[in-house]
């Protein structure tokens, strides 16, 4: 539910970046047609771009050591401790809540104007299938049916090629994707908003459309006028009077912007990369080398697991301790060896799970409420075998002998070779014990 509610947010703040920018630049543009594109389009990219893993640049070495997190559940009592609710299922629960409300509303209204066609008399006009409305209430259009008044068909030719321009311009596909973005996002009150301007560009571009047609633009804004009076009845549908009478008059009237202003909308690409970066959700989530011994532990691994868990990085370079045994013979640093060593003939990454499936938090460990890291060097013998493991930094004396235990107990691997023949490598190998 965590991943789901971050990935709602990141979206959702891209989404007001993005809509922020229409309403800066993009609003006030004749683009009619391009703007729909855009704006139904760039809603899309914000959904999507949550999804996209970008992460800091960082030195890689090989498929070099790893870091092995054993997870502990911490119950002094020695009794699972539950019933109570996660600050992230009380805010699920909220989120749902609202979606089923916005959902059912929308259910309400689509099954209201089914019944209304279901229950009227309909015919096709120039082609469109229009159902009559009883005279006064006003005209408007649904996916691709036109409910007019017999009044206004007789009477306003313009008002019925209105909405014949929203059923060509196929405006009604706009207001389905936008409505599932509305159940989505609902929270967000941008998202409201941009709801309201798709309706204003719909208007404006059935309004341009139906001037082109030989309308004359002084007898139809006055035909706005006098049905300014209706209200809007179904957020579904696109209708004559359902948009800001003075927006659709004013937008009549401005010249035609530029062309060349669509290239600002160019500008939207290195700010949506920009907020991306700012927002990426991998740049900050490593697990501390081993360091120093005045250094702060590692902060807790996400992970409500009571059995061990393994969580694999590679480690900077700088990170990495080389130092070789006492012993004087000669050993080859992972990251200097030609070809590393293999573990049961998988990468480093197999040996990490093998680690994971043995490794065991003691008991009086979790009791007690120990935790801490083990940095642990060891090295891959000529002949496969892990040897001369030892503790280059304890925790507590239980912990150190379980991940020794462990790490001296690994199957033989494939050694290194440097020039063809096979040497002995070193690792440096950090498990932590962190209790949740």
């Amino acid at each position: 539910m965590k991943e789901f509610l971050f990935y709602i947010v990141r979206s959702g703040l891209y989404l007001g970046v993005f809509y922020a920018f229409y309403l800066l630049v993009m609003r006030r543009t004749t683009f009619f047609r391009l703007n729909r594109v855009a704006l139904l389009a760039g809603s899309v990219l914000c959904a999507l771009l949550p999804l996209l893993r970008v992460r800091s640049a960082q030195l890689l070495v090989g498929a070099g050591p790893l870091s092995i997190t054993a997870v502990g559940e911490a119950s002094p009592t020695g009794v699972a401790t539950g019933g109570s609710l996660e600050w992230d299922q009380l805010v699920g629960f909220f989120y749902l809540a609202g979606l089923l409300v916005v959902l059912g509303i929308t259910l309400i209204c689509a099954l209201k104007m089914h019944r209304l066609a279901a229950g009227k008399e309909s015919t096709r006009v120039n082609g469109f299938r229009t159902v009559m409305l009883e005279n006064g209430n006003p005209s408007f259009s649904f996916v691709n049916t036109i409910f007019i008044c017999p009044q206004d068909l007789e009477q306003n030719p313009a008002i019925f090629l209105h909405e014949t321009m929203h059923v060509q311009s196929r405006h009604y596909v706009d207001l389905f994707l936008f409505r599932i973005i509305q159940i989505i996002w609902w929270w967000n009150p941008l998202v409201w908003l941009m709801r309201t301007e798709l309706g204003l560009l719909h208007e404006y571009e059935a309004d341009e459309k139906v001037i082109n047609h030989g309308i004359d633009a002084t007898q139809y804004q006055l035909l706005l006028v006098r049905k300014a009076v209706g209200e809007q009845r179904f957020s579904l549908a696109s209708g004559f009077q359902h948009a800001k009478l003075k927006n659709r008059i004013t937008m009549m009237l401005i010249p035609t912007t530029n062309a060349r202003m669509r290239y600002s909308y160019l500008a939207l690409i290195p700010l949506l990369a920009i907020f991306v970066y700012a927002c990426n959700p991998t740049k900050n989530n490593k697990v501390p080398a081993p360091a120093a011994a005045d250094e702060t532990e590692a902060p807790a691994v996400e992970n409500q697991k009571a059995e061990p868990a393994v969580e694999i990085r590679t480690m900077e370079a700088d990170e990495i301790n080389c130092d070789t045994p006492d012993s004087g013979e000669e050993i080859i640093p992972f990251q200097l060896v030609e070809t590393k060593p293999t573990f049961q003939g998988g990468d480093a990454s197999d040996f990490s799970k093998w680690v994971n499936s043995q490794l065991v938090y003691p008991d009086k460990a979790k009791e007690e409420k120990i935790a801490g890291r083990v940095v642990l060097q060891f090295k891959v013998d000529t002949d496969g075998a892990v040897r001369n493991v030892k503790v280059l930094r304890s925790a507590h004396e239980m912990l150190d002998a379980e991940a020794v235990r462990v790490i001296s107990a690994s199957p033989k691997w494939e050694p290194g070779r440097q020039k063809g023949e096979p040497v002995a490598v070193t690792y440096t190998f950090p498990v932590i014990f962190q209790l949740r």
